[in-house]
């Protein structure tokens, strides 16, 4: 490649989506279980916390019960109604989740981004020179 080719590119930078799946299911868990676990955990509404990922109010119950059937652990404990209306909480067990899944996707990140550099950045200050 010829360093004109390059001229004028946007800086580029590494993604990647994560999730973990069993042997019988995909997305047991990943990225956005994560923020709509911990979205919950600030609003203690499973609604406003959809409504705030862009999220439909059934997706999000759906993600929580697929991620709660497939971990065998109880994300969340839901509280009905009455005069003050309900509340869902994170669990003491689905706070521990979204804290090692975000210990493990910051690792993930570390490491991507290393490697971005390692490979990519090495060959795009070779294009460079040339």
């Amino acid at each position: 490649m010829k360093k004109d080719v390059l001229s004028g590119y946007t800086p580029i930078f590494p993604r990647c989506k994560v999730w973990i799946s069993s042997s019988s299911e995909e997305g047991v868990f990943g990225d956005g279980k994560w923020r709509l676990l911990k979205e919950l955990d600030m609003c203690h509404s499973i609604r406003a916390a959809a409504e705030r990922l862009g999220m439909s109010y059934r997706k999000a119950w759906g993600d929580l019960k697929k991620a709660e059937a497939c971990l065998n652990v109880k994300l969340i404990r839901k509280h009905r109604g009455g005069a003050d209306g309900g509340e869902t909480i994170v669990t003491e067990a689905g706070k521990a989740w979204i804290k090692a899944y975000e210990a493990f996707r910051g690792e993930i990140d570390k490491n991507v981004g290393e490697m971005f550099s390692r490979h990519i950045k090495k060959l795009i200050k070779e294009i460079e020179k040339s």
